[in-house]
């Protein structure tokens, strides 16, 4: 399917959302709950899959394939069917970034966290990568199973706290945190490594294992994955961490932020 090519704005700084420019006839599809706002002459439309599949069947099976990923079964298009230029929205999740990748330019293929992709031009292709050796997928953590956005346009992804863009030179290495690569070009190989040192495992404070990616290709790295922001705020809520006054929410806002 031919990509749609579609114009966007992306507004705010820390908390952003992007702003799409819909020609008539124009659609981009998007995860379920991502919409902020649209203008009139919009048209909405729950789908199986991201739209590009040909047949029940196939709509079924990438439907199948996102479930894997912890997505919805369905995602929505939004469709200008005015006259005229319409504009609509889509929110990031939580604190961080969107990137806006233009696929034709990274080889036709994106890989990223399961839970990245935001919204992307009418023909793009949203799957599943799976990591082929075993150890990847038992102690990758967010890294086993990843998202592929495959095609020609625009694809939008959203990722937490500052984003790094690294470029890998052909047999370059880079150590991440699991948790941390928002995104990868197709080229780069990855593999997971253990921790060298048992002390270090222990009681270094970070995790067991690293992903190991080697260039050439071009990266991706988010500095606050969700699932550690989402464990310190939860060590940090009311009624966790020592916090005894459970009835006072100055209280519970003031442990949150550091407060004793």
């Amino acid at each position: 399917m031919k990509n749609h090519e579609i114009d966007f704005k992306i507004y705010g700084d820390d908390m952003q959302f992007v702003e799409v420019e819909l020609d008539p006839g124009e659609t981009v599809v998007a995860e379920a709950g991502s919409l902020m706002m649209m203008e009139d002459g919009i048209q909405m439309e729950t789908i199986f899959g991201s739209g590009g599949e040909n047949g029940f069947m196939g709509k079924l099976f990438s439907a199948g394939k996102r479930v894997l990923t912890g997505e919805s079964l369905f995602m929505t298009t939004f469709t200008n069917e005015a006259n005229g230029k319409k504009h609509v929205s889509f929110a990031s999740p939580y604190p961080g970034k969107i990137i806006p990748m233009n696929l034709s330019l990274y080889n036709h293929k994106i890989i990223c966290q399961k839970d990245a992709f935001l919204a992307a031009a009418k023909g793009v292709s949203i799957g599943i990568e799976f990591q082929r050796k075993i150890k990847a997928g038992f102690f990758g953590g967010e890294g086993f199973i990843m998202q592929k956005l495959e095609g020609d346009g625009m694809a939008f992804v959203h990722a937490g706290g500052t984003i790094h863009k690294k470029d890998l030179s052909p047999g370059e290495v880079l150590r991440v945190d699991t948790g941390c690569l928002a995104a990868m070009t197709s080229s780069v190989q990855y593999d997971v490594e253990f921790v060298k040192g048992v002390r270090t495992a222990l009681f270094g404070g970070e995790g067991l294992f690293f992903a190991t990616l080697r260039g050439p290709g071009t990266i991706w790295v988010q500095s606050l994955p969700f699932s550690r922001l989402a464990s310190r705020v939860f060590a940090a809520a009311p009624g966790r961490g020592g916090a005894k006054d459970e009835g006072s929410i100055a209280k519970g806002i003031f442990d949150i932020f550091g407060g004793d």
